[in-house]
């Protein structure tokens, strides 16, 4: 067979990216850098980056390029057609968080996802038209470069639409989950053929995205527009008329990012800067690290019995909070003070005894006097100058509702789900909700998503956050604690076994081999009940040393630190 020159070029490509990855998977020690660092979940995204940041563009310059990139090399989390949340720190130490949360249709009830008899439809909140929230990702990152950004908006676009345009190396991951939806994609998109193939995919194949190219170029010609008006929404309206979908171009020209102020907090020396509702994130770290401040952590020891201990009963009590209070603040009253407040986090941990484990069953949302309901992807990016994002962002299940838009190329998100669809039903992550995070048009649904950044002394120490659906909040807490308490450097404290309690249900998750089998036992004997898993999180962090940034890219996956 004789093969093209463009197909040889291709495979030599392909041979050589390979190669960087194996090299990277082998060189996951603490290598520092002095002029910036990104840290996502695909090589090529990393790259973008960082040529970004080589170019003179600024921490936020090289998000939006990631943001972009990761759309087309990461289509299980990376997007367009989803949302998230940033959190920015500037060299001089202000700080400033963006909520580009998606948003419900405004045909949208708060009963949509029940039948007559008032229970749950199976599925109709996860794999339909009917799933979808009004996109915010794009608005998101004009909103962030037009406030923050350095470089020309079209050279960040433009490394997206190349690898959309030319093809990248896929790796045996992502070809892995391509192979595993293709009934999902050929059932939920009739008439498309988009990520299908007659023969598996394999590491090493390429793949070229021609229809999203295009979106990304209308995107990168006229910014917002390209997305919310002309060509590409009419695309998106035509595929909610395609199936009973309910966004409309009124929903697209009322979405808009919002610049929230963080929600901050002290753990010992360091100062914590993370986000507000309508993620629970912030508010539920801040009421962790607070709960487990002034215990001995260090001596105690990295998942040992007294740590896991303590970090679940704090975890238990803050995810019953997370039910019943949290929600999006432009429709609710969130108490965001009185969760907060040291004595109350205090007084949530009084019933925590070590004879024996709290049962979930006796442990309620908390009051307080004057009171009035997986997949993602996380980066890092840290520039020359010391300004910080930390961003996450969702289409919330793998490959979101699993619907392309005809001729636009990109994934729609199943983030509706993220609603109560009924208070006290779990969703597809077991989290329970309440009234505060019922289905109202135009709603922001309640997030896990936390991406965080802390201080110490008045200067960067740390950027940091994870995907992991319910698991993002207790990963980030892990981290944190791994480099503060158990003096892990970022590759380290990415790197170390996790669990995870949510309340409900009341079970431990663990990583294999996440304990002892001395701790499991002593752990088991005090009432606690162990169910191993897969991997949990996975988490992305740069830490600010002496000799320079540092990076900790999670090894459950494809991420990669880049800098230079």
């Amino acid at each position: 067979m004789k093969l093209s020159v463009s197909s040889i070029k291709l495979w030599v490509t392909a041979a050589i990216l390979l190669t960087g990855w194996e090299l990277h998977a082998q060189n996951q020690a603490a290598q520092s850098y002095k002029n910036g660092l990104v840290v996502c979940a695909y090589p090529d995204a990393a790259q973008a980056g960082l040529s970004i940041l080589k170019k003179g563009g600024n921490a936020v310059d090289a998000a939006v390029a990631v943001q972009f990139a990761l759309a087309v090399t990461l289509p299980e989390a990376g997007n367009i057609g989803g949302g998230g949340f940033m959190v920015y720190r500037s060299a001089k130490g202000q700080a400033a968080t963006l909520d580009f949360r998606e948003k419900a249709p405004g045909a949208a009830s708060t009963n949509m996802y029940l039948d007559a008899s008032g229970n749950i439809i199976p599925g109709k909140s996860l794999y339909t038209h009917q799933a979808v929230g009004v996109p915010g990702s794009v608005d998101g990152m004009v909103e962030a470069h037009r406030k923050y950004g350095k470089l020309p908006w079209t050279a960040l676009v433009q490394p997206a639409i190349d690898l959309a345009r030319k093809g990248f190396v896929i790796t045996q991951h992502l070809a892995d989950d391509l192979n595993y939806n293709q009934a999902e994609f050929k059932k939920l998109n009739p008439g498309k053929s988009y990520f299908l193939k007659a023969a598996p995919w394999k590491a090493g194949d390429i793949l070229v995205q021609e229809d999203l190219s295009k979106t990304l170029t209308l995107i990168r010609d006229k910014g917002r527009d390209g997305f919310y008006k002309g060509g590409v929404a009419n695309q998106l309206i035509a595929e909610m008329h395609s199936a009973d979908g309910l966004i409309s171009q009124a929903d697209l020209d009322n979405y808009h990012s919002v610049w929230r102020k963080p929600v901050t907090g002290k753990y010992k020396q360091y100062e914590i800067i993370t986000m507000p509702p309508p993620s629970s994130g912030g508010i539920a770290l801040l009421q962790l690290l607070h709960s487990v401040e002034k215990y001995p952590l260090s001596r105690w020891g990295h998942n040992s019995d007294s740590t896991v201990r303590l970090m679940v009963e704090a975890e238990r009590r803050v995810y019953a909070d997370r039910s019943k209070y949290l929600g999006d603040p432009d429709f609710y009253k969130v108490p965001v003070d009185s969760l907060l407040n040291p004595r109350y986090i205090d007084t949530r941990m009084q019933s925590f005894s070590w004879a024996a484990a709290t049962p979930s069953s006796s442990i309620q949302p908390g009051t307080f006097a004057g009171y009035e309901s997986d997949q993602t992807t996380h980066y890092c990016v840290v520039d020359r100058e010391g300004n910080a994002v930390s961003i996450t962002t969702t289409l919330n299940g793998s490959f979101g509702a699993k619907i392309f838009v005809k001729g636009a190329g990109f994934l729609l998100n199943n983030e509706m789900d993220d609603f109560s669809s009924k208070p006290g039903t779990p969703n597809m992550y077991g989290l329970v909700g309440g009234k505060a995070n019922s289905i109202q048009p135009g709603k922001r649904m309640l997030s896990s998503m936390t991406p965080t950044i802390l201080e110490k002394d008045g200067k960067l120490f740390m950027v940091v956050g994870t995907p992991g659906g319910s698991t993002i909040i207790t990963s980030v807490f892990q981290t944190i604690l791994n480099v503060l308490e158990f003096g892990q450097d970022a590759q380290q404290a990415v790197a170390s076994k996790r669990f995870h309690h949510q309340w409900l249900p009341d079970i431990i998750s663990t990583e294999k081999d996440a304990f002892s089998s001395s701790t499991s036992a002593k752990v088991t004997e005090k009432g606690y009940f162990l169910k191993e898993g897969g991997s949990i999180g996975r988490v992305e962090a740069i830490v600010n040393t002496p000799k320079g940034y540092t990076g900790g890219a999670d090894p459950r996956g494809d991420d990669t630190k880049t800098g230079w």
